[in-house]
Formats: structure tokens, C-alpha cells, sequence
């Protein structure tokens, strides 16, 4: 049981006292944030807040963990006026100084590893080794960006004409909103904070509603760094909020580009307002991921790569594994070692050390949850294994639901069971026997993040990776559909948004592009040979 006390304090003019459990307590005291104290949820160089108050709800013991005040309509205005103003200054600051600025961020950030990971988990509900990659994946993209400032290079292009050179030059962009989800309260952010630094941009935060307190805390770490720097605190500044705040920075024209992540719904809304303005944007919606096991994988490293796919953040990332497609010749092996380890995971507090499945994000989640599998009942599909909410002692509280495999009647990649992702533990699978088929069923989804085949055959793993193969984008040959590092370009294909944030190429994307060429001879000769003299 999770040890609580009484905290003998109230949190003011409409809030009760209440009680807090000793686990949160300490946690938060990690970063001075007082349960008997409202949070300001607004900054931009000063901490503020006059609008609604949102609540931070512990998805483990379902107790407050916090009042945030969030930014009013006006402050939203505000705070974007102010990060437009710290633009202007931090676009001018050299790139390797900005460089340096980042590898600060990256000491505080490491720094405060371990507790701002505690935090993620207590909050969010993902397992703590989890919630401390997260940050360490914050740390990684930094290291990433501090090597990316002296790297942004444009290139050099022959000119047809003689004495002309043509450049290619990248320059700041200008204010970069981010609106990230429960799911990554800590690192989505980092991603487009890094390279948006690094590029010179300005970047206003608009986090999820329901973990405000990771948002709080990481938004203190770095606007420390800025002020020690004499960097305006608006260069990262942050607005909490719901609904009214998000579409405000959706909609402002001093934010030339919109990173958003969430669902496709909300997503198709988000790039059609963005586009009708004609800003930029990059998306990253739904996964609705598949790995595909063929007859040769090495199970002894396929089963437990699906498992943590599928169970792992109790099936709460994008990259998530959804569908399953097992050869036919070793379906019901896998399928016995996979319900084997289903039946072992150890699920509880997600800051205890051996737990391995912690609850759902909220309760609608555990809706969702309980509809889905209604669903697949109905239809008659096999529940292998789960398929409940937990009812034992000690969870009674929280969102746990019992991690689930599914055998559908149907195979048809058409039907909504296949076709819509469901943010919660629930793998369905289906029995294949050639692997055009396995890769028809793949594709046929509307989303394309990502997707893993096992196999130990060369000529398998060149239909996968192939003009013929996955169309998600994240293609992986024995590797799971979980767990990105940040060297690469993160984002997948279709409705999953086309986005790509992180490494690779992403960071071109948080530039304004020019072509210029420069005339350095005596005459002024037109392209293509055209001739305009009378």
C-alpha cells in the first residue's frame, strides 16, 4: 500500500485540504513544487497565470498531485509577443554560441536525470526506467544539437553563368510551436527544442493538459541556463492550458512553423489551419504498428522485443506494436512464449523497481480500453489473454487494465479493428503464410510509423526494406517497433503525418531556405542564354 499523510494546509480560496501520498510529496519537493501552493503555469521570461486551474492527476493512486493556473487569452498573446521579441535577439547570437547555450542545458538536464524521470513516472505512469530515458533521450538530442551548430551548412552550386557562384543558405525561421502529448511530456519537447535552438528559433511549449508539472519543471531547468546566460527566458517560453491556448498558437501568424503531436483527428485540424495560413508544420499522429514473424526469426529475441512493444508504457507510445502477423509455422509457439511472459509481467507502482506495467494515463484511457475489448468480444474474436481491468489490492485506485492478445475472426485490414489505433495494451493478431501477404496487411492501414519484420533471410529482408516493402517510416529488420534512438529522423508516413523530428535530415525543416547567387564578374548575363537588350 502507498503509505499516505494528511497535509494540514489548504490550497486557497476554493480548493479543500487534502491529502498527498508520501511518494508524490518527495518528488515534488525535488523540484520546490508545494502541494499546498498553486503552480503558475506561464512563462515567458517571468512565471504567471491568471486563467483556468487544471489538476495533475497521479494515474497510479488517482490523488491531485498539483493546481496549475493556466495562461488566459491575453497572456497567450502576450507570451507570444515575447517570444517573437526573444527571437529577434537570439537569432543574431552565432550558432556555436547557441551551440553552447544547448550543452548547458544538456549539464542541467543530466543533472536533475534520475528525479526529473521520477517525475515523468509519477505524472504520466510510464515505469521508471522509462520515465529516465525519457529525459536521457532530452540529454541525447541535446549532445545531437550542440554538434548540429557548427554543422547547419548550406551548400555551393555551379552557376551556368561565369563569375556567378549560387549558395544555398540556411537562416533562423523564426517562433517554433510545440504541442506535445501526455504520452512524451519530456523528450517530443527536447526534440524540437534542440534543433529549434540550435537554428535560432524561438519556441513557445504548449504541453498536454494532464502532465503540467513535467512541463513546469523542465521549463525551470532551462529558463535557469537563459537567465544565468542573459538569454530572454522567452526564447523557451511555455503557456499550460487546454483546448482555447492550443488553437491560439495553432492560429497566430508570428509562428512560422507548428510541431503537434496527438491524434490523427486533432492533427488533420491542426494542418489544415496551419496550411491555410500557410505555415509549416510537422506531425506526428497515430502508429497502429505491426511486426511481422516469419518461420526463421530467432524468437528468443523476437518474442520479448513484442512484448515490451505491446506492453511497454502500457501501450501507450506511438511506436507501440498493435498488430501482430505470425507464419503459420510458428504461431502457436509464439504465441505460447509470448501469453508465458503476459502472465509474469509484474505490474504496480510504475516508481517501484521491478514493476514493468503501470497504469493507464487516465481513466477515459481505461474506457477506451474496456470498449475495444467489448468490441473484439462481439465479433468473436479469441481473447488469448486479459482483457479486464485489475481488481487487486493496491490498484483498486489507479488505471491498470491487464495487458491483452487478441485473435479476430477477421484478417481484413479494412475492418476498424485493424484499421484504428487503440492507445492502450491490446495486440491483435492474425496468422499469415507468404510474406506479400504479411506486407499487403501492413500497409493496408491508414497510419505508417513504424513496423518490424524477424527473419534470417537476406532476400526477406530486401522485399521489407524495398520499393515493395513497409510503407511506415520506421522500416526495422529484428528490432522492435519501440524504441527510436535520436540519431535518425523520427515520423512516419500517410496519416501518421509525413512529420520527421529529431535526427537525420529534421532539422532543415526549423530553417528558412534562400537560394542567392552572387554576381562577382563585370557583366550581368540572364540564365538559360536569354537576351533582353534593345
Amino acid at each position: 500500500m502507498l503509505r499516505r499523510r494528511v497535509l494540514n494546509s489548504a490550497f486557497g480560496a476554493g480548493h479543500s485540504v487534502r491529502s498527498l501520498s508520501t511518494r508524490a510529496s518527495n518528488i515534488l519537493s525535488k523540484f520546490s513544487i508545494r502541494p499546498d501552493a498553486e503552480l503558475k503555469g506561464v512563462y515567458d521570461g517571468t512565471w504567471r497565470g491568471s486563467g483556468e486551474v487544471i489538476q495533475s492527476v497521479c494515474p497510479t493512486t488517482g490523488e491531485v498531485l498539483a493546481n496549475v493556473r493556466t495562461a488566459s487569452p491575453a497572456e497567450v498573446q502576450e507570451t507570444l509577443a515575447k517570444t517573437r521579441e526573444a527571437y529577434v535577439k537570439w537569432r543574431n547570437e552565432p550558432a556555436p554560441r547557441r551551440g553552447e547555450i544547448l550543452r548547458q542545458i544538456r549539464e542541467a538536464l543530466a543533472a536533475k536525470r534520475e528525479d526529473l524521470g521520477a517525475l515523468v513516472s509519477l505524472e504520466m505512469g510510464k515505469i521508471l526506467t522509462e520515465g529516465v530515458g525519457e529525459v536521457q533521450e532530452f540529454v541525447d538530442i541535446c549532445d545531437y544539437g550542440v554538434g548540429l551548430s557548427r554543422m547547419m551548412n548550406g551548400r555551393v552550386v555551379a552557376s551556368e553563368r561565369p563569375g556567378h557562384s549560387i549558395l544555398e543558405m540556411p537562416n533562423p525561421l523564426g517562433v517554433v510551436g510545440v504541442l506535445s502529448a501526455f504520452n512524451f511530456p519530456v523528450a517530443v519537447y527536447g526534440w524540437n527544442l534542440a534543433l529549434s535552438l540550435a537554428a535560432g528559433n524561438a519556441t513557445i511549449w504548449k504541453p498536454s493538459p494532464t502532465t503540467p508539472l513535467c512541463s513546469i519543471a523542465v521549463t525551470r531547468i532551462i529558463s535557469q541556463v537563459l537567465e544565468a546566460n542573459g538569454i530572454p527566458g522567452a526564447v523557451a517560453s511555455l503557456v499550460n492550458g487546454g483546448k482555447e491556448v492550443g488553437e491560439a498558437v495553432v492560429e497566430s501568424p508570428g509562428v512560422e512553423l507548428v510541431s503537434f503531436t496527438g491524434s490523427e483527428r486533432v492533427g488533420r485540424i491542426v494542418g489544415q489551419n496551419v496550411a491555410s495560413r500557410f505555415g509549416k508544420v510537422i506531425l506526428e499522429l497515430g502508429g497502429n504498428n505491426a511486426s511481422i514473424i516469419m518461420p526463421d526469426a530467432d524468437l528468443s529475441l523476437a518474442v520479448p522485443a513484442v512484448f515490451f512493444g505491446a506492453v511497454g508504457t502500457a501501450g501507450q507510445r506511438c511506436t507501440s506494436t498493435r498488430r501482430l502477423y505470425l507464419h503459420r509455422q510458428v504461431a502457436d509457439e509464439f504465441l505460447g512464449r509470448l501469453k508465458t511472459l503476459y502472465g509474469s509481467v509484474a505490474v504496480g507502482d510504475p516508481l517501484a523497481k521491478d514493476t514493468l506495467l503501470g497504469p493507464l494515463h487516465t481513466s477515459t484511457a481505461c474506457d477506451v480500453y474496456t470498449q475495444a475489448v467489448e468490441k473484439l468480444r462481439s465479433l468473436n474474436a479469441d481473447i488469448i489473454t486479459g482483457g479486464e481491468r485489475y481488481q487487486r489490492d493496491g490498484l483498486q485506485g489507479g488505471n491498470f487494465v491487464q495487458p491483452t492478445i487478441a485473435l479476430p475472426k477477421s484478417v481484413n485490414p479494412k475492418d476498424g479493428i485493424w484499421s484504428t489505433e487503440i492507445f492502450a495494451p491490446i495486440l491483435n493478431v492474425a496468422i499469415f503464410d507468404e510474406l506479400e501477404e504479411a506486407i499487403e496487411w501492413n500497409n493496408a492501414v491508414p497510419q505508417g510509423l513504424s513496423s518490424s519484420l524477424w527473419t534470417r533471410d537476406i532476400r526477406n529482408v530486401g522485399r521489407w526494406i524495398g520499393p515493395a516493402g513497409s510503407d511506415a517510416g520506421i522500416v526495422n529488420v529484428n528490432v522492435g517497433t519501440s524504441g527510436a534512438e535520436i540519431g535518425a529522423a523520427f515520423g512516419g508516413n500517410k496519416s501518421t503525418g509525413w512529420g520527421r523530428e529529431s535526427g537525420g535530415d529534421a532539422w532543415k525543416q526549423y530553417v528558412r531556405w534562400s537560394a542567392c547567387t552572387v554576381n562577382f564578374s563585370d557583366a550581368a548575363p540572364l540564365a538559360q542564354g536569354v537576351s533582353f537588350a534593345s
